[in-house]
């Protein structure tokens, strides 16, 4: 069975917060782009999340970028920084590559 992967880009700041295991949710601004990226309507038209396995986030886009595979623990909805947000409930880290820690 093939997982179910959320692709998502960082800045180092927030990459090496998740990587020390500072920061366990990563928060999205409710925008259209992002409801249809998260979440699916149901039957009643109620949004319902998308179930995802891992989260897999990257530093930039260069080809030896750091990159992080994290449990998937589920999607909240969030006050943050004044905004409605989506939040993704992150997991254990299962996987760091070329990161450094600083």
């Amino acid at each position: 069975m093939k997982k179910k992967i959320l692709h998502l880009t960082l800045t180092r700041h927030w990459f090496n917060q998740i990587a020390l295991g500072l920061k366990k949710k990563e928060y999205r601004k409710m925008t259209e782009y992002w409801r249809k990226r998260l979440t699916m309507c149901s039957y009643h038209r109620i949004l319902k999340p998308k179930r995802f396995d891992e989260v897999h986030f990257r530093n930039g886009y260069t080809l030896d970028r750091p990159f992080m595979r994290v449990e998937w623990k589920g999607l909240e909805i969030e006050n943050f920084n004044y905004d409605v947000c989506y939040a993704i409930l992150l997991g254990k880290i299962l996987e760091i590559k070329n990161w450094v820690k600083e």
